[in-house]
């Protein structure tokens, strides 16, 4: 979970780790004994692996997790944690949902309320912070939109999310976080069922695919990674941005450049920090290794996107790039469903900021930023900005 000096970089040790074993031997906090992966190459083969499992009665934290040691059956729904074709019933009524197609249906509405959050921010006089002014609210707007939950409703999952994610909840804290989600999801589903709606959830209400158990677990998993993901990335990446002016000037100067930096951006971040888990579903040989059914495997997203086989001089942010192949979304059958959703909601927030904002700067020194290690998706918890 460490990071490295500057508040942008993996922990260095995982780079030492990538050039000489990048399938290294790994004690996990419950004393398994498993491997942490951190090369690109390697990375991306494991997730493309159908030996690998996601069953979540087979994975470990890398880290200590306040729910990690309640290793019971994965709930009704939570198709993150399963395997095909159990995985394969809840990703393929998904998909469609989230397609590249569909998202574009979005754009304009998303775009309308971007530029009300920021016409709110300038007319503050600043300085404002960014993450409560702009990134929160455009986070729960495009996601909340999306499944049909009444933004209102954004206090009690906001709430929730954070005694999740926290590594230093207690169980308890965790447990009530996850029930407060799933309790306000349940109650959607519930009320959709009576009165339906064309959102996702009301579509899948009517489609009496899944029951209302299941239903509320897919709400609940998209909510939650669809707005601390998204809410993160737009904190951390303008805070990126700014400590290298150079490219926020050239992002200013052409707003064009914004899909660009959005996938620069999500490979120079990569906020999923504690990476992706999965373990051995068999034996297996992997790169001289042998892996053994039920193997905890870790695989560092943050390192291998930093890996140099990726591409030139990694570890410099370049918004001019052409775009790289990164994991910032994972890869293989359980790549994450919303990246087109969150590709849309960075690009639109971020052409908006620069071309509205160019002279954007922070309102205090940058090691007074408070950066979140203590969170699973690695963000700011505030970015106080003037202009």
């Amino acid at each position: 979970m460490a990071r490295g000096t500057c508040p942008f970089d993996p922990a260095p040790e995982l780079a030492e780790l990538r050039r000489e074993q990048p399938v290294a031997r790994m004690e996990f906090p419950d004393g398994h004994l498993g491997w942490l992966v951190t090369g690109y190459d390697q990375v991306r083969r494991l997730l493309a692996d159908k030996g690998m499992s996601s069953r979540g009665d087979l994975l470990r934290s890398p880290i200590p997790l306040p729910m990690a040691g309640d290793r019971t059956e994965v709930a009704p729904g939570m198709f993150t944690a399963m395997d095909p074709p159990d995985h394969t019933r809840f990703r393929r009524r998904l998909t469609a949902w989230f397609s590249a197609r569909r998202t574009r249906t979005l754009e304009p509405r998303l775009v309308e309320h971007v530029e009300r959050y920021l016409d709110d921010m300038i007319g503050s006089g600043g300085p404002a912070d960014l993450v409560g002014a702009f990134a929160e609210p455009v986070a729960a707007l495009a996601i909340c939109e999306l499944l049909g939950v009444p933004v209102d409703q954004r206090e009690v999952f906001v709430r929730g999310i954070k005694a999740l994610f926290t590594v230093h909840s207690s169980a308890a804290e965790a447990i009530a976080g996850w029930q407060e989600i799933g309790g306000l999801l349940a109650g959607l589903v519930r009320a959709k069922r009576v009165e339906p709606a064309d959102d996702l959830l009301g579509t899948l209400v009517t489609d009496g695919e899944f029951t209302d158990e299941e239903l509320a677990t897919v709400g609940s998993v998209l909510l939650v990674a669809g707005y601390d993901t998204s809410r993160n990335m737009l904190g951390l990446g303008t805070f990126a941005l700014l400590e290298h002016p150079g490219q926020y000037a050239a992002l200013a100067a052409d707003p064009g450049l914004a899909a660009n930096a959005v996938e620069e951006l999500l490979r120079y971040l990569t906020i999923v920090h504690a990476g992706s888990i999965r373990a051995a579903g068999t034996d297996l040989e992997f790169d001289g290794h042998r892996l053994t059914a039920g193997d905890a495997v870790s695989l560092s997203l943050a390192a291998a996107n930093r890996d140099p086989a990726l591409c030139d001089d990694p570890d410099r942010l370049d918004i001019t790039r052409t775009p790289v192949p990164h994991l910032a979304f994972g890869h293989g059958i359980h790549q994450c469903v919303g990246q087109q959703l969150a590709r849309l909601e960075l690009r639109v927030a971020f052409e908006s900021l620069a071309r509205r904002l160019p002279g954007l700067r922070l309102a205090v020194p940058a090691d007074q930023v408070r950066t979140s290690p203590e969170m699973i998706i690695y963000g700011v918890h505030e970015l106080p900005v003037t202009w």
